[in-house]
């Protein structure tokens, strides 16, 4: 099968830390310098054609890092919903999340619920960000969810589990690119992504520019996806 744009563009956004130490700038400035980024290259996602692109912001393994860095995160998380979030509603962009509710910070939570709703009614470019997002989790999560409804579980097949996923609308990852040289997908979009095309670069996130967006694009173009026919 020929492939043109991915539908979906799935992100791994490494690398922003040793960014920093390379530049000689605090570690933490290297996420805010991925988060500027972040929407540099997916407004260019958008304008090429790509109709969803979902960011892998923060793990649900991230937890365990330092407290001083979890806590700049979650400030950073909170910038991205409050001010991006309205840039996204004036660029005609819809925003949901993929995540869980549990650790997550009950105004972080609030936040997310305000800004999905608020850009519910636009259809055309989706913005998915994956925060305090697991791929076993989503997984789990979604077993619970189907076992809540009271369905015979022999009866679930691959089509029903996925109207248990965290926005079961969001199709299959078609594309994920991953910074900073690191080859694996740590969890990410694990259903989803079964069939995803995988690309690697070896430039941290910040300096990921839209001419290396390109390249992944041209890259995508020339792949033929059989999809295991």
């Amino acid at each position: 099968m020929n492939t043109s744009t991915p539908t979906h563009l799935g992100l791994i956004l490494d690398g922003n830390r040793r960014w920093a130490r390379a530049q000689g700038l605090p570690t933490l400035m290297g996420h805010k310098a991925g988060y500027d980024n972040f929407k540099v290259i997916s407004r260019h996602a958008f304008a090429s054609g790509v109709k969803y692109v979902s960011a892998y912001a923060f793990s649900t393994e991230n937890w365990d890092r330092s407290v001083e860095e979890v806590s700049y995160l979650m400030d950073l998380i909170r910038e991205m919903v409050k001010q991006y979030g309205r840039e996204l509603e004036a660029e005609g962009v819809r925003f949901v999340w993929l995540g869980c509710r549990t650790e997550a910070p009950p105004d972080i939570l609030t936040s997310i619920d305000s800004l999905e709703k608020q850009t519910a009614h636009l259809t055309d470019k989706t913005l998915c960000m994956c925060f305090n997002y697991g791929g076993h989790r989503e997984i789990v999560e979604a077993i619970h969810q189907a076992a809540a409804t009271g369905i015979d579980m022999n009866t679930i097949d691959e089509k029903t589990f996925a109207t248990f996923l965290y926005h079961p609308e969001v199709p299959p990852v078609d594309y994920i690119i991953r910074t900073s040289g690191e080859m694996r997908i740590s969890g990410y979009m694990l259903w989803r992504a079964s069939y995803a095309e995988l690309y690697f670069s070896d430039k941290h996130w910040p300096a990921f520019t839209k001419e290396d967006l390109d390249a992944a694009l041209t890259e995508y173009a020339s792949r033929q996806r059989r999809f295991g026919k």
